[in-house]
């Protein structure tokens, strides 16, 4: 006897839909799953027979052949075990429809019958409706994240009897409601603010330049400087998220399967922080079947590198293409998969291996070729992909004793929207968002200059041994710089801050 139901797995971040077919025939008790399975699915065969012995129903002890359509197409995960289930449960008669069509059906059976959550719950759900289904069933604890969806019955369930009822029809099951909005505003609440952080007002106006036009940053300063505290606020400054980044957020964190259980929406800006032992499969995405890295996970969000000379330099070069193109994509023979990838990078670093160069209150112990060496570990490409470098000294008694750190997140937010808000309205149309993505025929059209900031600039470029490289950067900055004030025009002030976030190309360790 055959019997269908529908399923569905991931691809990257889109689903796509899974077709089961469980045939049943007389013979010897073999359990035959065919469809290209990979060991997770291979294994459901031993999880859904105890499951279903467990809930006290009966296994048939015949031929039974698991078909998961498409074929051609690889499947991975345990997401498969509840529809297998109850393909295998439909045969023998227990439920009391045929057709099962209406229903997507999702979720890892536990040994006693229990559905335990699964990845990409809300990608899922999107192709659900985009295919016409209109009801879903999936573990309880994936219910919210896939009801955001709209036009879809979510019915978040426990047990494999559960769904049984719900397809006899012999218990009433209410579908899960969310509020998108609501979510969302219970979600985008962060647990560190900008007041926490005393001192550094060089460093705090710098960041905030950085988040107003996208910039990425780079933060040198000795052990202890508050360089890691401030990067863990500059998510509580940068604009609120959107739905649709809300959305493309949770799919990314969903899929990787770090989404926290039972949380509908990823309602803050993502900070991840790689530790510098990591591979460049870990922080760009891979694996047999691709999965997203770290930068993928930062989409929409902060990536901060720490102690950044101590990454391993082919890491640090991979990083290359997802700060120009804001995307992933990871080729192997079999398929090529796209991820997206567009953050704001932060980054800090000691200005010496021991950590105290240019310290008044310590000694360095770094000779000039040893500091050479570890500033040489980040490459000119690199740098070409941050805007902005500052010097962070360390903090002072006096300014740690005072009772407030300043202005507090929702204050500098409010400003950066705003700022963002202008270039949003300049850039109509030019197929980019932000200051910081100009290229440089946007440059000449829109950071134009007096006679006054081009003295100003020339001398900076002679004096100062500033690169080539820092002569658009520098306006770029100065442009968002501009766009904090309120100004259209580019004015000498905004040219001067903009050259002294420029270190690394100053001849800072002669």
């Amino acid at each position: 006897m055959l019997f269908k139901s529908f399923s569905a797995a991931v691809f990257g971040i889109d689903a796509y839909l899974v077709e089961v077919e469980v045939d049943i025939t007389a013979g010897n008790a073999n359990f035959m799953t065919v469809g290209l399975p990979d060991a997770a699915v291979r294994e459901s065969r031993e999880r859904i027979k105890s499951a279903i012995k467990n809930c006290g129903l009966e296994f048939p002890f015949q031929n039974i052949t698991v078909n998961l359509a498409p074929a051609d197409v690889k499947k991975e995960g345990s997401g498969f075990d509840l529809a297998i289930a109850l393909g295998i449960l439909g045969t023998t008669g227990i439920l009391l429809k045929s057709d099962l069509r209406p229903f997507l059906f999702l979720g890892e059976l536990s040994l006693d019958g229990g559905l335990r959550p699964i990845k990409g719950a809300l990608s899922i759900a999107g192709m659900a409706r985009q295919k016409g289904i209109r009801r879903m069933v999936v573990p309880a604890d994936n219910a919210r994240e896939a009801a955001v969806v709209e036009e879809l019955e979510v019915y978040g369930l426990r047990s494999l009897p559960e769904v049984l009822d719900l397809i006899n029809e012999t218990r009433e099951f209410k579908p899960a409601k969310v509020s998108a909005a609501e979510m969302l505003a219970q979600a985008s609440q962060y647990s560190v603010d900008f007041s926490d952080v005393k001192g550094q007002l060089h460093a705090k106006r710098a960041i905030e330049v950085a988040t107003a036009g996208g910039h990425n940053i780079l933060m040198i300063g000795p052990p202890g400087a508050g360089k890691t505290m401030l990067a863990k606020r500059i998510p509580t400054i940068l604009p609120p998220l959107t739905f649709e980044e809300a959305i493309q957020t949770t799919k990314v964190h969903s899929v990787a399967g770090v989404l926290e259980p039972g949380l509908g929406l990823v309602g803050t800006r993502p900070f991840r922080a790689p530790h510098h032992t990591i591979s460049d499969a870990g922080l760009i995405g891979g694996g047999v079947v691709p999965r997203p890295g770290e930068v993928s996970l930062a989409h929409n969000g902060l990536l901060f590198l720490d102690e950044l000379p101590e990454f391993q330099r082919n890491v640090l070069e991979v990083l290359r293409q997802p700060l120009e193109d804001g995307m992933v994509t990871i080729a192997r023979a079999s398929m090529s998969l796209t991820f997206p990838a567009r953050f704001m990078l932060a980054a800090a670093m000691n200005p010496c291996p021991c950590g105290f160069f240019n310290d008044p209150s310590r000694e360095c112990t770094c000779t000039p070729p040893l500091i050479q060496r570890y500033v040489s570990k980040i490459s000119g490409p690199l740098l070409d992909r941050i805007d902005i470098h500052i010097d962070m000294p360390a903090v002072k008694y006096r300014e740690l004793r005072q009772d407030s750190g300043g202005q507090s997140s929702e204050e500098i937010r409010a400003r950066v929207v705003e700022a963002r808000q202008r270039q949003l309205s300049r850039y109509r149309g030019e197929k980019i968002y932000s200051n910081a993505q100009m290229s440089p025929r946007q440059i000449a059209k829109y950071c134009s200059i007096s006679p006054d900031c081009e003295r100003l600039l020339e001398n900076a470029m002679t004096r100062l041994g500033l690169s080539a490289r820092a002569h658009d950067r520098i306006l770029k900055v100065a442009r968002t710089i501009a766009d904090l004030e309120g100004t259209e025009s580019i004015s000498t002030d905004h040219i001067s801050e903009a050259i002294q976030y420029r270190s690394l190309d100053r001849t800072y360790w002669t």
